[in-house]
């Protein structure tokens, strides 16, 4: 089924791997970095800021993507990344150490991001086709999280010490990955002259999200998605510090072999691997048995088990209890993202697809801050409560999204009588 896919989706596919392995052995522990070299508020202002940054070149971005296409821009952001990695290479050698132009370099990779990220995803929407979707994103999902697990694993043993050679290895594969864009990917989007013509502006940018802000179906199919990844985010915030305050230390022997004393932090690191485990392992397997049956209930049923497992995770102190929620929660997520994806192709308008997965990109952030909100409003409510709202969340995204495709299906049946 791979050998079938896009020319263009499999190199993305590869080239998306290679760069999320080293930059998750470097990227998350930035903070740290900044926190060590200034100090902890000035951290978490530089890394919101860098974020910030991103997400709004990623909303100039998509529109650009629908302007001057897509291999361009991809192209463009790629050689912005391969010089900012140059840069912090320089920012931190042997013989110079500047950590202000590290953080001016990671502004520049999130511009980077917001130029191809947009671009790539409305790329992989041109050249696949409604019965590859749910392949192609269930496998670009497997790379990623293989990807990152591999990445956080050797950033955990050696960012602190060997930064610098980890920032070579980097820059090797930005150069890697800038060569395969240009000599494999194929620009299949037709740009015409009368539709770039003078849209570079700020006015025709807010006139292109204007237009998607009006598509009804698709601003319920993004609340939806707010709602299932704003659960998400709680595992590294209300559940994070409920696992770091209830779990008392404790001694756990490994079949009489092995023993070590296991914490809250501890534990979530444990849980954490478990998931990524899980996703890699059954991805292919999840992903054919999907093949051919019905979407939809696919994916309502993933959004179910994945709120009840993270349900459970608000309250629980039983390890096994944990783990096997873990693994239910894990199943949902099987099940609901690639299908996810697949719908997400179905509702966008095919005219502006740079736009509308920039737009999309919304969903990440404010999932994120809804996923923060849940450290001040667990303390109010204690973890049954926080279990209720996960099950809140969950019935909020299929109402949002039952509500999307059903109002996507009367435009599209409309539009077909029209003609």
């Amino acid at each position: 089924m791979f050998r079938t896919l896009h020319p263009n989706i499999k190199i993305r596919i590869y080239t998306s791997f290679l760069s999320r392995i080293v930059g998750s052995a470097i990227f998350p522990f930035m903070a740290i970095y900044f926190t060590t070299r200034m100090n902890a508020s000035i951290a978490g202002v530089l890394v919101i800021s860098q974020v910030f940054i991103q997400f709004i070149t990623g909303l100039y971005g998509g529109h650009l993507a629908d302007l001057v296409g897509r291999k361009r821009l991809m192209v463009a952001g790629e050689v912005i990344k391969v010089g900012a990695f140059i840069g912090m290479l320089l920012a931190n050698s042997p013989w110079y150490e500047s950590a202000l132009l590290t953080y001016l370099m990671m502004l520049l990779v999130g511009v980077s991001g917001g130029l191809v990220n947009p671009a790539a995803e409305a790329m992989l929407i041109d050249v696949s086709t409604k019965e590859t979707r749910s392949f192609m994103y269930a496998v670009n999902y497997w790379a990623v999280n293989l990807s990152i697990m591999i990445g956080l694993s050797i950033g955990g043993w050696f960012f602190e010490d060997y930064l610098f050679e980890l920032l070579i290895i980097l820059m090797a594969l930005s150069i890697l990955t800038l060569w395969m864009t240009v000599t494999f990917i194929i620009d299949t989007y037709v740009v015409t002259s009368e539709k770039s013509r003078g849209q570079y502006g700020i006015k025709p940018l807010l006139k292109s999200y204007q237009l998607v802000c009006k598509d009804l179906s698709f601003l319920a199919f993004t609340l939806g998605g707010v709602a299932i990844l704003a659960i998400e985010f709680q595992r590294n915030n209300y559940i994070s510090v409920r696992l770091e305050r209830d779990i008392q230390p404790m001694i756990v022997d490994f079949i009489n072999i092995y023993s070590f004393e296991l914490d809250g932090i501890k534990l979530l690191s444990l849980l954490t691997v478990t998931n990524t485990l899980i996703i890699v392992l059954f991805t292919g397997i999840v992903s054919k048995w999907i093949k051919g049956k019905e979407e939809q209930p696919l994916m309502y049923a993933g959004f179910i088990l994945f709120g009840l497992g993270y349900a459970y995770m608000a309250f629980s102190i039983n390890l096994t209890g944990l783990f096997l929620a873990v693994v239910v929660l894990s199943i949902g997520e099987l099940l609901y993202v690639p299908t996810r994806q697949a719908m997400l192709a179905e509702v966008v308008d095919d005219r502006r697809r740079g736009a509308y997965m920039a737009f999309n990109g919304l969903v990440f952030q404010l999932g994120k801050m809804l996923g923060g909100l849940g450290l001040i409003i667990g303390n109010v409510i204690g973890g049954v409560g926080m279990s209720v709202l996960y099950l809140l969340l969950v019935c909020a995204g299929i109402f949002f999204t039952k509500l999307a495709l059903h109002r996507h299906k009367i435009n599209a049946t409309r539009t077909v009588e029209v003609q």
